[in-house]
C-alpha cells in the first residue's frame, strides 16, 4: 500500500521521535488515515525478533487495525487477544484493552518492544495504566506510541 505524502511525513517523524526520544504521541485529524500510519510506524519499528502490541478499546477497531496492518505490512505474522482468542503467536498482536487488562492475561503477555495505543486519549484509564505498567516492568526500554485525533 502506498502512503500519501502527508502520511509518509507522519510516519518518518514518528519513527524518528520513537528512536531518539522514546515514547511518542502522534496526532492527526479524523480521516487522515491514522490506522494506515500507525501500521506503517509499527512495521518500521519492529525488527527481527521484536514484538509489538497494538491496543484498541473496541472490537471493531482491533479488527480494523489488524486488517489494515496486514495490507500495509504484508508478511508479518499477526495474532489477536480478545474475548474469543488469546494468542501472542504473531510478531504483532492486536489486543482489546478490557481483555488484556485482566490480571491473568497480563501475566501471559510476553516482553514487548513496542506498544501502540490507538485512540490514546483513553490511555489515562486504569485498564491502560495496568497494561503500560506491565510492559514497562517486562522491558524498561520498550517504546510506547500513542495515536489520537
Amino acid at each position: 500500500m502506498r502512503l500519501r505524502p502527508r502520511q509518509k511525513t507522519f510516519v518518518e517523524r514518528s519513527v524518528a521521535a520513537l528512536a531518539s526520544r522514546g515514547n511518542t504521541l502522534g496526532v492527526a485529524p479524523t480521516g487522515a488515515g491514522k490506522t494506515i500510519m500507525l501500521s506503517a510506524v509499527t512495521g518500521e519499528m519492529i525488527g527481527d525478533g521484536a514484538k509489538a502490541c497494538v491496543l484498541a478499546h473496541r472490537d471493531e477497531l482491533t479488527a480494523q487495525n489488524r486488517a489494515k496492518f496486514q495490507r500495509v505490512v504484508p508478511g508479518v505474522a499477526t495474532s489477536v487477544i480478545d474475548a474469543t482468542e488469546k494468542s501472542w503467536g504473531g510478531q504483532v498482536a492486536f489486543a482489546m484493552v478490557p481483555t488484556l487488562a485482566r490480571a491473568s492475561n497480563l501475566a501471559d503477555m510476553p516482553r514487548l518492544d513496542l506498544l501502540v495505543v490507538d485512540e490514546a486519549h483513553h490511555a489515562v484509564a486504569d485498564s491502560y495504566r495496568r497494561i503500560i505498567d506491565r510492559v514497562r516492568e517486562a522491558n524498561p526500554d520498550a517504546r510506547i506510541f500513542g495515536v489520537t485525533a
